[in-house]
């Protein structure tokens, strides 16, 4: 059973996404609401997946997936963004994000990106 860490400051938006990788048969092993909690969970739990709020309290998305890929360059993160943040996607994409997804965004959308992602792993 593939593991997500689920990295947003919404709560709506964890709710939503957990829901759907819980329906999808992932393991969700922690839920961070800034870029500080997130690497610390993932030191933690090393999931197999992330999925990252660009703009977030503390520590940015940007930052957390820096320092996460600086001690796992494998990691797999994909970057969720706001309409208009395509400067931060490509930085994202520039330190090793494996892929983004905009806001709002439906849950065949994502899907797509996981299986893209973890391509060992069909939803």
């Amino acid at each position: 059973m593939p593991s997500v860490l689920i990295v947003d400051d919404a709560l709506f938006m964890r709710t939503t996404v957990r829901k759907l990788f819980v329906e999808w048969g992932f393991d969700v092993v922690g839920e961070a609401t800034n870029g500080e909690e997130a690497v610390k969970l993932f030191h933690l739990h090393q999931p197999d997946l992330v999925t990252m709020d660009v703009t977030m309290p503390i520590m940015s998305g940007i930052e957390a997936s820096r320092e996460i890929l600086s001690n796992f360059p494998n990691a797999n993160i994909i970057m969720v963004t706001a309409l208009g943040q395509q400067r931060l996607i490509v930085e994202a994409l520039e330190i090793g994000v494996k892929d983004f997804i905009t806001k709002p965004f439906d849950a065949a959308q994502l899907k797509m990106i996981v299986n893209k992602v973890l391509d060992t792993y069909e939803l």
